[in-house]
C-alpha cells in the first residue's frame, strides 16, 4: 500500500472520531528546534500547544514523591504504553497494553535509560491485589492501574504517562516518510486489520513504513518478547532520529495531525517543552536500553514470563541512582540542577 494510500485511510479513520491515544510526544515538539523564530514556526508552535492541551488525561499523582515534579529542574520518568487494540477489535479502555517503555531522565547528566517491560511479565497488581501478565493492568483501569503496576514493579515513581495505538503509530511513520531500521531476519506478520502475513520483510538494513514498522515491533516469532522489547527501543530512536532532521520539518503539520488524533498523556505542553532539553543535547546526550530478565513459565494454566528477582532488584537500583533518589532528596536535586 502506497504511502498516498495509507494516508487516504487514515484520514477515514479520523472522520470516524476513533478513540483518541498517543505517540511519541517529542515528535511534534522537536519542531522548535528549527522554526523558532518564523511565521511558520509560530504556527506550528500554536498547533503543537492546542493539540497537546485537547489531549491531556490526568492521573492520581505518585505516591512515591513527597511533592509534584517539575521537569525543568527534576529528574523524572515517563511511562509510554502501546495499547494492543485497532478498529477491528475495539477493544476501547478494555484493550491489553502491548508494549511498555519506561524512561527515566537524569537532568545533570543529560542521560536517559530506556527499559523495555515484556507484555507476558508475571507481576503484582495493585488494583486487584494479584499477580498476572503485565499486559492486563491496562485492561484493569488504563493508564492509571498500568502506572501503578509499575511503580509497584520497579518501586520508583512514574510521573507521567503517554499512550498510543497501533494507529498512531503508523501515521507518525508514515508522515516521516518511513524510517531506516535494520530487519534482523525474514519474516511474516498480520498488519494493523490483523489480516495474516500482509507484511513481509526481509533481513537487512532498510526504509520502512508505518504498517512495516510495526510489523517489526510486535512479531516475536523467530524470537521472544526479551527481543522485542529490544526492537521496539531501537524503533523508537529510529523515529526520533528522523523526527530531528532538517527534512523533517516540512511533515511536522501532518505528524502534529497524527498526535493529535492519537494522544493521552498527563503531561502539559509547558512540561513537554522542559524534555527538549535532551533532544538538543547532540553527541552529549548519553541514552540507555536496559532489559527485565527472566525464564519462561507457566501460572494458572497460561504462559509467563517469570522475573529474576536478583536482576530486578539490580535494575531497581539502577533506576533509584539514575532519578537521585538513592543519595540526595527531590529538594536537593533541584538545587543541584539549577547550579548546573
Amino acid at each position: 500500500m502506497s504511502n498516498q494510500r495509507l494516508y487516504r485511510v487514515t484520514k477515514k479513520r479520523r472522520k470516524r472520531k476513533r478513540k483518541k491515544l498517543v505517540a511519541w510526544f517529542l515528535v511534534p515538539l522537536l519542531l522548535l528546534l528549527t522554526v523558532t523564530g518564523t511565521a511558520y514556526g509560530a504556527y506550528l508552535y500554536n498547533k503543537a500547544a492546542a493539540t497537546i492541551d485537547n489531549s491531556y488525561e490526568s492521573i492520581a499523582p505518585s505516591s512515591k514523591r513527597e511533592a509534584k515534579v517539575d521537569p525543568d529542574v527534576d529528574n523524572t520518568s515517563i511511562l509510554f504504553i502501546g495499547v494492543d487494540d485497532s478498529e477491528k477489535r475495539d477493544y476501547k479502555e478494555s484493550a491489553r497494553s502491548d508494549a511498555l517503555i519506561l524512561a527515566t531522565f537524569n537532568k545533570k547528566e543529560k542521560s536517559i535509560k530506556l527499559v523495555s517491560i515484556p507484555r507476558d511479565s508475571y507481576v503484582y497488581v495493585p488494583k486487584k491485589d494479584r499477580y498476572t501478565k503485565i499486559t492486563h493492568a491496562h485492561a484493569y483501569g488504563g493508564p492509571q492501574v498500568t502506572v501503578d503496576t509499575v511503580e509497584h514493579l520497579l518501586d520508583i515513581p512514574v510521573d507521567y504517562y503517554v499512550r498510543m495505538n497501533f494507529y498512531a503509530f503508523i501515521d507518525v511513520v508514515d508522515a516521516l516518510g518511513g524510517i531506516e531500521v535494520d530487519v534482523p531476519y525474514e519474516f511474516k506478520e498480520q498488519d494493523s486489520h490483523d489480516s495474516a502475513a500482509a507484511i513481509h520483510l526481509k533481513a537487512g538494513l532498510q526504509n520502512l513504513d508505518g504498517e512495516e514498522a510495526l510489523a517489526l515491533a510486535r512479531t516475536r516469532k523467530k524470537d521472544s518478547d526479551l527481543f522485542r522489547g529490544q526492537r521496539q527501543q531501537e524503533i523508537l530512536q529510529a523515529i526520533v532520529k528522523k523526527a530531528t532532521t532538517v527534512h523533517a520539518v516540512t511533515k511536522y503539520p501532518d505528524i502534529i495531525e497524527a498526535v493529535g488524533d492519537n494522544m493521552k498523556t498527563n503531561l502539559t505542553f509547558s512540561e513537554m517543552k522542559a524534555f527538549i532539553e535532551y533532544a538538543t543535547a547532540g553527541n552529549n546526550l548519553s541514552m540507555e536500553n536496559l532489559q527485565l530478565e527472566g525464564v519462561d513459565g507457566r501460572e494458572d494454566g497460561m504462559y509467563v514470563f517469570k522475573l529474576d528477582k536478583d536482576k530486578l532488584t539490580d535494575l531497581q537500583n539502577i533506576l533509584k541512582q539514575h532519578l537521585g533518589l538513592t543519595s540526595t532528596s527531590l529538594s536537593d536535586s533541584r538545587q543541584e540542577n539549577k547550579t548546573e
